[in-house]
């Protein structure tokens, strides 16, 4: 049973930063994509940031490009997203997502392992 916690979620200034961690207990395979996705009050969820460590490739919407950063700890499995620059907009339940293959990987209904989430919450 793979497992996916999320943290580092919280209430911050607009302007400020936040990281948020995701960890997968007791899997030590490097997973082939990992994602991040959120939801905000009464909107669909949606894509965020996505990395595929074989091919060192990251992607972002355009929302955050240039303000948010995907990374991974490869040593743990473990993976990040850097949150700066923070607008109210982004306040929103973010989610990761990670699968043992490099299809898609943005789409939240298909990819095989969903954390619970962790709250963001932006003031202006």
């Amino acid at each position: 049973q793979v497992q996916l916690v999320e943290s580092g979620g919280g209430s911050v200034q607009a302007g400020g930063s936040l990281r948020l961690s995701c960890a997968a207990p007791g899997i030590t395979v490097r997973f082939d994509c990992m994602a991040w996705f959120r939801q905000a009050p009464g909107k669909e969820r949606e894509g965020v940031a996505s990395l595929y460590p074989g091919g060192a490739y990251t992607e972002y919407d355009d929302s955050v490009k240039g303000r948010f950063t995907i990374s991974q700890n490869s040593a743990n499995n473990t993976f990040y997203l850097q949150m700066n620059s923070l607008k109210s907009e982004d306040t929103a339940m973010y989610y990761c997502a990670a699968q043992w293959n490099s299809g898609n990987c943005r789409a939240w209904s298909v990819i095989d392992y969903r954390g619970q989430g962790t709250q963001v919450t932006v003031s202006s």
